[in-house]
């Protein structure tokens, strides 16, 4: 239970990728940077109940799918909803929310809205108008965080000034001595390594190694389980687009090589990609590593403020850390192991076995597509109670270097950091290259390189048409940059380049998406443009089959995409389902239609095809018909529900606020579903 008249700042965050962590450490260091002591943890590591107890919180929570709340908060959540609570129970206590969201999403930052007015209607106060950080915004949420922290440290000044004893903008100089690394890195002689391993030539080994690394690394970053749901291989590497047309989408198969996993259609699945090794061989080359030297990574802090649950989550999307909480100092260590090449004899504690510094590199590190975030030009690492400053510049002995390094950390430097780093997209591994007088030890790039991290795509394939089988839809991804930079895709770009011959083992994770599987009597009205026909194609191959064995509800379906001739993604397939009473035949009510933006002078988009059959669409809605929507978030989500609402009004005579609030209890029903990407 939190003590109200601590000076200490309560920083409670919901993170579903990790997003929300980092805005809360920021939060949390600019704090403490202007001398006020914090303590950050995750909503599923504190007692809701104690709240009434907190002078002042700060919530940083982001919004999941169609406005779902983290995993992380669930339970917090409901505690707040409870009826018990009387309407003054946080009578008292100041709070301020920051939330996460994408404004392509019709449920914009939801959950940060709910909890807003949840804490007020519970008697709590306002410290300042809730911060709403935006994907959509050219800086992401850092565009809305910088304001909203500018008025939050002003306030909370005005409130209680010993938050701030010097003031809001008093900020701690930067001249403060560098501490410790947090990992310790112990090199072992390759003789009694050497021993210790062996060549991993079945898939039990590999599930082993892969199984314990992610199990006792707290670079675990995913909200699901560590240990992989199965082992795939790919057997089919398609191009779906013409050669040469400026796009290219590949469609994947894979067969489960362990067990089958009993996916649904509108699942998604996670797989974890291979750096190019030319990149990794480059980041060792650079900061002087021996690739083959065997070593361990231990925790060197020991937390005596927060519980361990707490701190896993605190550093799990930041830094590849493991501290050793109130445990016996060598129970937990980090440790990665070499998943595609060697096996880990079990004549040894798995805490106590050496491997190469190479493959912990390729397997942790991600060092060359992940952009460093702006913390890794601030180098502040969170110490609980102290912040670690300009661990890059410290490191720079060229002084225009450390200069600009330091002016990159500074509140004025955001916006050339931004252009400079998350605009150019640069890597670790650019950004070291682009400051050759930093030499950073091993040990610290260990905390300050962001995670390998594993990479989610809509299944598109039935398990009832595929049994032993998944099937994604993936766009390679590639673009040039500002300065006319090429860059590349980490996992797309791996895939595609993958020999199903090879018979490469892939770990991969199974979990629900935003699109529920349908029951067979419900009609379907499915809008997926490009790669969001993906979820689609499994809509379709399920509701197939099941007309083998009984009746079943028409589909309509909308697709689009630029050219007829260059991406027409699955073309045989949808024509083969809309003919010859297929279940997208107007023959049995369905439909399939398509729009080609850019085969005519005018953009033709799905908006514009529903349009055209706005009373078909009607007459299904009438029919109880669900509505799912997949595809980039950008623009599409919210012009497609303009349509229908542009339906809904024509079609029924009512105003077009009306149309708005009958498809929003189609939401609240579970009728209208959407899965959108940036």
């Amino acid at each position: 239970m939190e003590d109200r008249k601590s000076n200490k700042l309560l920083i409670l965050y919901a993170s579903q990728t990790g997003n929300a962590l980092d805005a809360a450490e920021r939060v949390g260091r600019e704090a403490e940077r202007r001398g006020c002591p914090v303590v950050i943890r995750s909503m599923d590591d504190f007692d809701a109940g104690s709240l009434p107890q907190v002078d002042t919180a700060i919530f940083v929570v982001s919004t999941t799918g169609q406005g779902d709340t983290p995993d992380s908060m669930k339970v917090f959540w409901r505690f707040l909803l409870q009826k018990s609570l009387k309407k003054q129970w946080l009578k008292g206590v100041h709070y301020a929310v920051f939330g996460l969201g994408d404004s392509g999403y019709q449920k914009f930052n939801f959950v940060a809205k709910k909890l807003d007015n949840r804490l007020s209607d519970l008697g709590a106060m306002a410290v300042v108008e809730r911060g709403l950080g935006d994907d959509q915004h050219p800086s992401g949420y850092e565009g809305a965080l910088d304001p909203w922290m500018q008025s939050l440290w002003s306030r909370l000044h005005q409130i209680n000034s010993s938050f701030f004893p010097q003031g809001p903008d008093f900020v701690i100089p930067d001249t403060k001595l560098i501490g410790q690394p947090k990992v310790h890195i112990t090199y072992h002689s390759i003789g009694n390594a050497d021993s210790r391993l062996s060549i991993a030539s079945d898939l039990k080994g590999i599930r082993t190694q892969l199984e314990s690394a992610r199990s006792m690394s707290p670079g675990k970053f995913s909200s699901y389980k560590n240990k992989p749901d199965c082992f795939l291989k790919m057997v089919k590497n398609k191009p779906l687009t013409r050669e040469g047309c400026g796009k290219d989408v590949r469609h994947f198969e894979f067969e489960f090589v362990s067990e089958v996993i009993e996916y649904e259609v509108g699942d998604v699945v996670e797989v974890l990609p291979c750096q190019d090794p030319a990149a990794v061989n480059a980041f060792i080359q650079h900061c002087n590593l021996d690739p083959e030297a065997f070593i361990t990574v231990n925790s060197t802090f020991l937390s005596k403020s927060l519980p361990l649950t707490s701190i896993y989550n605190a550093f799990s999307s930041l830094h590849i850390f493991l501290f050793a909480c109130k445990f016996p100092k060598r129970l937990f260590h980090v440790v990665v192991w070499p998943v595609h090449y060697r096996e880990i004899n079990n004549n040894l504690p798995t805490t106590e076995i050496p491997i190469k510094l190479r493959t912990f590199v390729e397997l942790t590190m991600d060092v060359a597509s992940a952009s460093p975030r702006r913390y890794f030009f601030e180098a502040r690492i969170l110490d609980i109670l102290d912040f670690i400053l300009n661990v890059m510049s410290f490191f720079a002995t060229a002084e225009h270097e450390k200069e600009r390094l330091q002016y990159f950390a500074s509140p004025e430097g955001r916006d050339d950091l931004y252009k400079y780093n998350q605009k150019e997209r640069r890597t670790v591994l650019e950004v070291l290259e682009d400051f050759p007088s930093v030499q950073m030890p091993f040990d610290w790039l260990v905390q300050l390189v962001p995670p390998l991290k594993t990479r989610a795509f809509s299944i598109s394939s039935s398990l009832l048409a595929h049994p032993n089988q998944v099937h994604l839809t993936v766009s390679v991804v590639s673009w040039m940059t500002p300065y006319k930079r090429k860059r590349v895709g980490l996992c797309s770009t791996w895939l595609a380049g993958l020999d199903p011959q090879q018979g490469t083992y892939i770990p991969a994770w199974f979990h629900k998406g935003c699109l529920p599987r349908p029951a067979p009597s419900v009609p379907l009205i499915l809008v997926g443009p490009g790669t969001g026909c993906a979820p689609f194609r499994g809509f379709v191959e399920e509701r197939a089959i099941q007309t083998l064995t009984g009746a079943t509800a028409p589909i309509i379906f909308f697709f689009g995409c630029r050219n007829e001739k260059n991406d027409f993604l699955y073309r045989d397939f949808w024509l083969s389902h809309s003919q010859n009473n297929g279940v997208l035949s107007e023959a049995v009510d369905g439909g399939f239609y398509v729009a080609f933006s850019r085969d005519q002078p005018k953009k033709v988009y799905v908006q514009h095809k529903m349009l055209e059959h706005s009373q078909r669409i009607w007459n299904l809605l009438l029919k109880g018909a669900s509505i799912y929507v997949a595809g980039s978030s950008t623009k599409m989500p919210a012009d497609v529900w303009s349509a229908f609402e542009e339906i809904v009004s024509e079609e029924s005579g009512a105003p077009k606020d009306s149309a708005a609030i009958w498809l929003k209890s189609l939401q609240r029903a579970g009728r209208y579903h959407v899965e959108a990407w940036s």
